[in-house]
Protein backbone atom coordinates (compact mmCIF):
# COMPACT_ATOMS: atom_id res chain seq x y z
CA UNK A 1 0.00 0.00 0.00
CA UNK A 2 3.04 2.27 0.10
CA UNK A 3 3.19 2.44 -3.70
CA UNK A 4 0.33 4.97 -3.96
CA UNK A 5 1.75 7.60 -1.56
CA UNK A 6 5.15 7.34 -3.24
CA UNK A 7 3.53 7.83 -6.65
CA UNK A 8 1.59 10.86 -5.40
CA UNK A 9 4.75 12.30 -3.85
CA UNK A 10 6.71 11.87 -7.09
CA UNK A 11 3.92 13.49 -9.11
CA UNK A 12 3.69 16.44 -6.70
CA UNK A 13 7.47 16.88 -6.63
CA UNK A 14 7.67 16.80 -10.42
CA UNK A 15 4.74 19.19 -10.73
CA UNK A 16 6.21 21.70 -8.29
CA UNK A 17 9.60 21.46 -10.02
CA UNK A 18 8.01 22.17 -13.41
CA UNK A 19 5.96 25.04 -11.96
CA UNK A 20 9.19 26.70 -10.81
CA UNK A 21 10.71 26.55 -14.32
CA UNK A 22 10.62 29.37 -16.83
CA UNK A 23 8.42 28.74 -19.81
CA UNK A 24 4.70 28.39 -20.18
CA UNK A 25 4.75 24.83 -21.54
CA UNK A 26 6.67 23.55 -18.51
CA UNK A 27 4.24 25.30 -16.19
CA UNK A 28 1.32 23.69 -18.00
CA UNK A 29 2.89 20.24 -17.65
CA UNK A 30 3.48 20.95 -13.95
CA UNK A 31 -0.18 21.78 -13.44
CA UNK A 32 -1.12 18.59 -15.28
CA UNK A 33 1.11 16.50 -13.01
CA UNK A 34 -0.41 18.12 -9.93
CA UNK A 35 -3.91 17.34 -11.19
CA UNK A 36 -2.95 13.69 -11.72
CA UNK A 37 -1.68 13.56 -8.14
CA UNK A 38 -4.96 15.03 -6.91
CA UNK A 39 -6.89 12.42 -8.90
CA UNK A 40 -4.91 9.63 -7.26
CA UNK A 41 -5.63 11.10 -3.83
CA UNK A 42 -9.34 11.26 -4.66
CA UNK A 43 -9.36 7.64 -5.79
CA UNK A 44 -7.50 6.47 -2.71
CA UNK A 45 -9.96 8.33 -0.47
CA UNK A 46 -12.89 6.56 -2.11
CA UNK A 47 -12.24 3.05 -0.83
CA UNK A 48 -15.57 1.69 0.37
CA UNK A 49 -13.90 -0.44 3.07
CA UNK A 50 -13.19 2.72 5.06
CA UNK A 51 -16.88 3.59 5.36
CA UNK A 52 -19.95 1.66 6.36
CA UNK A 53 -22.44 0.67 3.70
CA UNK A 54 -25.65 2.75 3.55
CA UNK A 55 -27.75 -0.37 3.08
CA UNK A 56 -26.95 -3.54 4.95
CA UNK A 57 -27.09 -5.99 2.06
CA UNK A 58 -25.09 -9.21 1.93
CA UNK A 59 -23.73 -8.60 -1.60
CA UNK A 60 -22.76 -4.95 -1.10
CA UNK A 61 -19.37 -5.54 0.52
CA UNK A 62 -17.41 -5.78 -2.73
CA UNK A 63 -19.12 -2.87 -4.48
CA UNK A 64 -16.90 0.10 -5.31
CA UNK A 65 -18.02 3.59 -4.42
CA UNK A 66 -18.97 5.40 -7.66
CA UNK A 67 -18.79 8.95 -6.26
CA UNK A 68 -14.95 9.30 -6.18
CA UNK A 69 -14.80 7.72 -9.62
CA UNK A 70 -17.25 10.31 -10.93
CA UNK A 71 -15.20 13.09 -9.34
CA UNK A 72 -12.01 11.81 -10.96
CA UNK A 73 -13.66 11.39 -14.36
CA UNK A 74 -14.94 14.96 -14.18
CA UNK A 75 -11.52 16.20 -13.07
CA UNK A 76 -9.82 14.41 -15.96
CA UNK A 77 -12.14 16.04 -18.49
CA UNK A 78 -11.69 19.49 -16.95
CA UNK A 79 -7.91 19.06 -16.80
CA UNK A 80 -7.79 18.03 -20.44
CA UNK A 81 -9.83 21.06 -21.49
CA UNK A 82 -7.74 23.48 -19.42
CA UNK A 83 -4.48 21.95 -20.68
CA UNK A 84 -5.54 22.28 -24.31
CA UNK A 85 -6.66 25.87 -23.74
CA UNK A 86 -3.42 26.82 -22.00
CA UNK A 87 -1.28 25.14 -24.66
CA UNK A 88 -3.20 27.02 -27.35
CA UNK A 89 -2.65 30.29 -25.49
CA UNK A 90 1.05 29.53 -25.14
CA UNK A 91 1.24 28.81 -28.86
CA UNK A 92 -0.61 32.02 -29.79
CA UNK A 93 1.51 34.05 -27.40
CA UNK A 94 4.72 32.80 -28.99
CA UNK A 95 6.14 31.20 -25.86
CA UNK A 96 8.99 29.08 -27.18
CA UNK A 97 11.31 29.27 -24.15
CA UNK A 98 13.80 31.56 -25.87
CA UNK A 99 14.92 34.82 -24.43
CA UNK A 100 15.92 37.61 -26.77
CA UNK A 101 18.62 39.80 -25.26
CA UNK A 102 18.88 43.16 -27.00
CA UNK A 103 22.22 44.01 -28.56
CA UNK A 104 24.30 46.42 -26.50
CA UNK A 105 27.11 46.93 -28.98
CA UNK A 106 29.79 45.53 -26.65
CA UNK A 107 30.18 42.28 -28.60
CA UNK A 108 31.62 44.08 -31.68
CA UNK A 109 34.91 45.15 -30.10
Amino acid sequence: MTFLPITVAVLVAGGVYLLCQAGMVRIIFGITLLSHAANLVLLSAGVSAWRTEPLDQPGATGVADPLPMAFVLTAIVITLAVTVLMLALARIGGDDDTYHVPETGEAHR
